[in-house]
């Protein structure tokens, strides 16, 4: 059974910073690409970050220099967000694919604000 689990949401200040978790089980995590989406209230879920199995990352060209993304051989991978703003603020989803499979996490709640 595969499992993507979030953890690190929550409330933060303008300019503040946060870091996301995902920790995968149920697959061989090193074959997959995993990514970070997020999803505003009335938006489109949106990709966010994303780092392949080789360590190639992309960014969104909101987040570019002020979100890191990031991955470890304990299965789970990271999202470092520095410099917040209040158009950050949205639910975080992890995402792990490899060829047609594809996994979501339950997400988690960032909000940024005063």
């Amino acid at each position: 059974q595969v499992q993507l689990v979030e953890s690190g949401g929550g409330l933060v200040q303008p300019g503040g910073s946060q870091r996301l978790s995902c920790t995968a089980s149920g697959v061989i995590f090193s074959f997959y690409t995993m990514g970070w989406y997020r999803q505003a209230p009335g938006k489109q879920r949106e990709l966010v970050a994303s780092i392949t199995s080789v360590g190639s990352t992309n960014y969104a060209d909101s987040v570019k220099g002020r979100f890191t993304i990031s991955r470890d051989n304990t299965n789970t991978v990271y999202l470092q967000m520095n410099s917040l703003k209040p158009e950050d603020t949205a639910v975080y989803y992890c995402k792990a694919g490899f060829g047609p499979r594809v996994y979501w996490g339950q997400g988690t709640q960032v909000t940024v604000s005063s």
